[in-house]
C-alpha cells in the first residue's frame, strides 16, 4: 500500500509559479510510474504529466506543455510539479498518482488527496 501527500497548492496572480510536492509513505515509488491529474469545479479529472520510474521519460497534457515540468527523487520517495506561467484555467486540485504506463495511457494504482491551486486573473 502506498499513500500519497500533495503540497504547496495555494493562491497565485496569473504569470506566476507554484511547486507541488507528493510525498509518499508505506512503500516505495522507485519502481511506479508517477502522474499529476487536476479536477476543476464541474468538470472531469483530467491528465497533466506523468514520468516513468526511471526519471527519464515524461509526458504532458498540450495545455501545460512549456508551462509545467514534472520531476522525482526516488531517494526522497517525492515526485514534483514545477508549475510556471500559470494562468486563471489552471485553478483546479491536483492530485498525485502512483501507477502504471499502459497502452491506453497512465493508469493510477493510488491517489493522494489533492493540493488546491488558485489562479487570480
Amino acid at each position: 500500500q502506498v499513500q500519497l501527500v500533495e503540497s504547496g497548492g495555494g493562491l497565485v496572480q496569473a504569470g506566476g509559479s507554484l511547486r507541488l510536492s507528493c510525498a509518499a509513505s508505506g512503500r516505495t515509488l522507485r519502481t511506479h510510474a508517477m502522474g499529476w491529474f487536476r479536477q476543476a469545479p464541474g468538470k472531469e479529472r483530467e491528465f497533466v504529466a506523468e514520468i516513468y520510474w526511471s526519471g527519464f521519460r515524461t509526458y504532458y497534457a498540450d495545455f501545460v506543455k512549456g508551462r509545467f515540468t514534472i520531476s522525482r527523487d526516488n531517494a526522497k520517495n517525492s515526485v514534483y510539479l514545477q508549475m510556471n506561467s500559470l494562468k486563471p484555467e489552471d485553478t483546479a486540485v491536483y492530485f498525485c498518482a502512483a501507477g502504471r504506463d499502459t497502452v491506453v495511457g497512465f493508469v493510477g494504482d493510488y491517489w493522494g488527496q489533492g493540493a488546491q491551486v488558485t489562479v487570480s486573473s
